[in-house]
């Protein structure tokens, strides 16, 4: 289901990348990219085949936790807006361990490699998000008893919703800062400055950054600077899709012992070996 509501709102996103695309055309002529682009719509349609996949696989565990729920919750519009809100929840949850666990970061540094923010931005996915275990932080949704085939169709939605924050065309929404996540919340999380870096991890509602510690506004004196710490420069969808996996499991081998060796898998990523000895240089 996930997939078909991408799929219908496909052309939407498209016209609407050609739309900004044309906006810069003129104002920031390099604000868009052929190549930058392409290999971004190459990770999307990457991505949607092992997601589709992966739900494929794991439907069946959703509907075994959700045998054993702990209560009885048949759709609604106040069960359907509770569970848009719980899924936002441990979305922020899924979004900041991404950030913070090198296993999950392997997956979303992808998302984080381009040195552009636009609307194609959004496409650039990794097709190892199932191998990272992104679908896990939902099944405590279906173990409360949320239905999991409304539970893929939130997920979409939410996605869907985040399309549209990927974009330096509109500038700050007045009061809709104060409750959603915006353009101007998103333009933080993707920037690499040390103000900004591992800040505003909402997908749909701001308000989880704010009552957990993890927002910053954008400031204006401070602009955004995107792209990842120790920046890949390709363009080669294989490579930006595997490069930090290849150098996890490098770095889990070269250290010394267990501890060490779980602690480049699973700690933060700038605990990783590289990082290490750039800052020591």
């Amino acid at each position: 289901m996930e997939e078909w509501i991408l799929l219908a709102l496909a052309p939407v996103f498209l016209a609407l990348i050609a739309l900004e695309a044309w906006y810069w055309r003129k104002r920031r002529p390099g604000q868009y990219s052929l190549r930058d682009t392409l290999s971004n719509a190459a990770l999307a349609l990457m991505h949607q085949a092992s997601d589709a996949i992966a739900w494929l696989l794991v439907i069946g565990l959703y509907y075994a936790v959700y045998a054993h729920r702990l209560f009885d919750l048949p759709a609604s519009v106040w069960t359907i807006a509770a569970l848009f809100v719980a899924q936002d929840f441990f979305y922020y949850w899924f979004h900041r361990a991404s950030h913070r666990v090198r296993w999950l970061w392997a997956s979303h540094v992808t998302h984080h490699s381009s040195e552009r923010l636009n609307l194609s931005t959004a496409f650039r996915q990794s097709l190892t998000y199932p191998i990272s275990g992104m679908w896990v932080f939902w099944l405590p949704l279906a173990w409360i008893g949320f239905e999991p085939k409304h539970i893929v169709a939130v997920v979409a939605i939410n996605l869907a919703f985040q399309f549209f924050v990927h974009t330096e065309a509109v500038g700050k929404l007045g009061w809709l800062e104060k409750v959603f996540n915006t353009p101007s919340h998103h333009r933080v999380h993707h920037a690499r400055n040390p103000r900004y870096i591992d800040r505003n991890y909402a997908g749909v509602l701001i308000v989880w950054d704010k009552l957990f510690g993890t927002y910053v506004e954008e400031d204006a004196a401070t602009p955004c600077e995107y792209g990842i710490v120790g920046q890949i420069r390709s363009h080669n969808p294989i490579r930006l899709t595997f490069h930090e996996w290849i150098a996890m499991f490098a770095d889990a081998w070269r250290a010394r012992g267990l501890r060490g060796a779980l602690g480049q898998l699973f700690g933060p990523p700038e605990r990783s070996l590289a990082h290490l000895e750039r800052v020591r240089e």
